[in-house]
C-alpha cells in the first residue's frame, strides 16, 4: 500500500534497554602528560584568578599605598578593567579545562605581552615578568602537544 507506515512502540518492551537513551561511553583514562596539561591549567588559573583580583582591588582602591584608580590616565584604567574582566574568565576556563578558557587565556597573556612591549607607560611590566609569560605559553604549547601526540 503506497503510504502505509508501520505504528511505532510508544516504549521499549520490559527488560529492553531503551534505544534512544543520551549516555556517555566511558573514554579512555587520561594520559600521563594529560594530567601534567590539567594540573598546569588549574595551577595557571589560580594565578591568573589571583592577577584579576589584584585588578579589582586597583579599580577599587583598596590596595594600600597604591594611587587612586580615577587618577590614572584613561589608558592605563582601560587596560586595567580590560584585564580584570578577561584575566577572570580566564581563570574560569583554565579551571575548567576547558578548550575556550586556554584561548581567552591565551589572548590575555598576549594582549598584556603586547601592550607591555608596545606601551609600557599603559602597562609597565618589568622584563622577568614578560620572560615567564613567554615562558608559560610556551610550555603550555609543549604540554599541549605531548597530550595529543599520547593521546593517539
Amino acid at each position: 500500500m503506497p503510504g502505509y507506515l508501520p505504528m511505532r512502540r510508544k516504549g521499549p518492551r520490559p527488560g529492553e534497554i531503551p534505544s534512544d537513551r543520551i549516555e556517555r561511553v566511558q573514554g579512555p583514562a587520561p594520559g600521563t602528560w594529560d594530567t601534567v596539561l590539567i594540573w598546569f591549567m588549574r595551577l595557571t588559573a589560580l594565578v591568573w584568578l589571583l592577577k584579576s583580583v589584584l585588578a579589582w582591588a586597583t579599580i577599587l582602591d583598596v590596595l594600600p599605598g597604591s594611587r587612586p584608580f580615577e587618577v590614572e590616565p584613561f589608558g592605563r584604567q582601560a587596560a586595567i578593567v580590560y584585564f580584570a574582566v578577561i584575566d577572570a574568565a580566564a581563570a574560569i576556563g583554565l579551571w575548567l579545562t576547558s578548550a575556550w578558557g586556554g584561548v581567552i587565556w591565551l589572548l590575555a597573556v598576549t594582549s598584556a605581552l603586547t601592550l607591555a612591549v608596545l606601551t609600557p607607560q599603559l602597562l609597565p611590566m618589568p622584563v622577568p615578568l614578560l620572560v615567564f609569560g613567554i615562558c608559560v605559553v610556551a610550555l603550555y604549547f609543549l604540554l599541549s602537544w605531548l597530550a595529543a601526540q599520547e593521546a593517539r
